[in-house]
């Protein structure tokens, strides 16, 4: 595998330069404070996940707060309280995008996050405790007991958490591949994962560098040169 730096280098000239490459990294990830964020905020951005989940990301942001309120809050107790017509009804709700598979993915994922939080003091210190070197064993962890957080919806759901997070787009993979690294075109067994992991925690160890920062670089690196505008409005930072 080549140095990073050559990878980072053609990024950045990509870009316009070290300076602007290095605005679009984000900011640096904290996956300790995660444990600080309560159950209900948890479930909020699992479900903020899912539903942008194939959807214009920008739709969903802006039609949150009805989302809020549909949801009572997020609150994973209360939700679990509720009759069977309360979910039935939100099919029809105005407030929210009106998917029924989606909208039963809450009600099981209240249910997962109350499970876990009771195991572990709280969903966040569960999620603050997880090794960092071990990304691809806590997405497995959530896509096999959490419900639609399985692929990309569960690494971006860590995303939004702070953790530090690397996100296998498609881009991000054919620079990986560009590299050497031998994976398919659409990453997505336990091995090729796995050998994703190793290579960017090496990387990682390396340049000292985030894994979130590494995952950004690698995917700025190659593919569509995307506007820095543009990856501003899409990243949302």
């Amino acid at each position: 595998m080549p140095d990073f730096k050559k990878i980072r280098d053609r990024a950045a000239k990509r870009k316009g330069g070290d300076g602007t490459l290095v605005s679009l990294l984000g900011p640096m990830p904290d996956n300790m404070a995660a444990a600080k964020i309560p159950d209900d905020r948890i479930l909020s951005t699992m479900a903020e996940r899912i539903f942008a989940a194939g959807f214009v990301w920008r739709v969903i942001e802006q039609k949150w707060p009805g989302f809020e309120e549909a949801f009572l809050g997020f609150e994973p107790k209360r939700l679990l309280f509720q009759p069977d017509d309360f979910w039935h009804e939100l099919a029809s709700d105005s407030r929210i995008v009106r998917n029924p598979q989606k909208i039963k993915s809450v009600r099981d994922n209240a249910a997962f996050v109350d499970r876990v939080s009771k195991e572990h003091g709280s969903f966040g210190k569960f999620i603050a405790g997880w090794p960092a070197d071990d990304q691809v064993g806590l997405t497995a962890y959530l896509a096999k007991h959490g419900s639609r957080l399985g692929g990309n919806t569960g690494q971006y759901f860590l995303r939004w958490l702070e953790w530090d997070t690397f996100v296998v787009s498609i881009d991000m993979a054919s620079a990986l591949r560009d590299a050497g690294l031998d994976i398919a075109e659409s990453p997505t067994s336990k091995r090729d994962l796995d050998k994703i992991q190793a290579q960017i925690n090496q990387w990682s160890a390396e340049t000292g560098l985030p894994r979130r920062h590494i995952s950004r670089i690698l995917a700025m690196s190659i593919g569509e040169n995307r506007s820095v505008e543009a990856l501003r409005e899409y990243m949302g930072d």
